[in-house]
């Protein structure tokens, strides 16, 4: 690197509270109890919310996360960090995937995952709540995991607009992370052929016009 005259970018530190433990809502236990691993797709879901700097002001992202595939089956996205964007995220999750009864949902225990409207929308699924101890981020790690990933691979720096950001992490998350990324934890295969398990399989979507042969440039233009 040093030769190519590459060197890492650092991510900017903020301290944004996503997290409002204070509430009278019910708890969950916490049921998954860092076991990040999980037989087949549709068995474990991670949920969680985080935040991306534009000049306008904060937009936040809510996503649900599936273990297994590490595939990101539902995100909404709004300046406003309530249960309806929580609520939205889930029921994209939800319409895509049709899973069974059954699936581990584990969230931090803010209230937006604790409110009574989110968690009549699990039980309408039949799902199994799971929340993480108070102010312990590494029960939900695989997440922040990937949103770590997101803002050193695509949200650097402050976008102009909430418009440009919402545009700029649709991209990322459906065009690049979910079918063309290559996961370490996957064998360095995408997503899609992992899922496909078909040798010899090449993508040709495009990441900001670039083929997917390349690694795609993160910086806007």
């Amino acid at each position: 690197m040093k030769r190519a005259g590459i060197a890492a970018k650092r991510s900017q530190l903020y301290k944004v509270r996503t997290t409002d433990s204070n509430h009278t809502y019910p708890v969950a236990p916490n049921l998954l109890n860092r076991q990040f691993s999980a037989e087949r797709p549709d068995e474990k879901w991670l949920a969680d919310i985080t935040y991306i700097s534009t000049k306008e002001g904060w937009l936040y992202l809510a996503t649900v996360l599936d273990v297994c595939s590490r595939k990101v089956v539902g995100w909404a996205m709004d300046k406003n960090m309530d249960e309806r964007l929580v609520e939205r995220a889930l029921q994209m999750a939800t319409a895509h995937r049709q899973p069974g009864e059954g699936v581990l949902h584990h969230s931090d225990r803010g209230s937006q995952y604790a409110s009574h409207d989110y968690q009549a929308l699990l039980g309408a699924h039949q799902m199994v709540c799971s929340m993480s101890r108070k102010g312990d981020c590494y029960d939900n790690a695989m997440l922040e995991s990937f949103f770590s990933t997101l803002k050193s691979e695509c949200a650097t720096e402050p976008y102009s607009s909430r418009a440009e950001a919402r545009l700029s992490i649709f991209e990322y998350i459906e065009v690049w992370y979910n079918r063309q990324r290559r996961h370490s934890a996957l064998g360095y295969k995408s997503l899609k052929l992992s899922s496909r398990r078909i040798a010899g399989y090449s993508p040709t979507l495009l990441f900001r016009g670039k083929p997917s042969t390349e690694f795609p440039s993160v910086a806007r233009d």
